[in-house]
């Protein structure tokens, strides 16, 4: 009797200890604690940085895209007649905007089909234009996974 109270407090102990880390790490939006980043608008990528994403080539139907925001931008700065400058979202809407949420309905626009070509594909995601942000959506559940902050400045 005593050692199945033992194991059963052992293994809640556990389960607590790892649910508390799993509390402390980061939702998406760069707030999450000791993250060691600024906030949602210090202009860093936010995806996986494992350095292993579908572009790779190796079988990873499993894991997140990486995302160059460099060679993103690079595309875009050397295609501007594929895209029109949009004003920037209100600031009320802006803050909905966040890594991990759902893309609010009507406030991107897909983009032209010649710089759809021309920026990296990821399987299961979309980039669409969201005022002067690129996204990238899962287009299966609308989840937003990426935002490169002024993209279309």
């Amino acid at each position: 009797m005593f050692n199945i109270r033992f194991l059963l407090a052992s293994f809640t102990c556990l389960t607590l200890a790892v649910g508390s880390t799993a509390a402390l790490a980061d939702p998406g939006n760069g707030k999450g604690q000791g993250n060691g980043k600024g906030g949602p608008s210090n202009n860093h990528v936010h995806g996986n940085q494992n350095g292993k994403g579908h572009g790779s080539g190796s079988d990873n139907s499993d894991r997140a895209p990486v995302i160059d925001r460099g060679g993103v931008l690079g595309v875009l700065d050397g295609y501007r007649n594929y895209w029109s400058p949009a004003p920037a979202l209100p600031p009320g809407i802006q803050k909905n905007l966040a890594r991990g949420k759902p893309l609010p309905p009507g406030i991107a626009k897909k983009l032209d089909g010649r710089l759809v070509g021309r920026l990296p594909h990821y399987d299961g995601y979309e980039w669409q234009q969201a005022g002067t942000d690129l996204i990238l959506v899962a287009i299966a559940t609308g989840l937003i996974y990426e935002i490169l902050d002024g993209a279309f400045d």
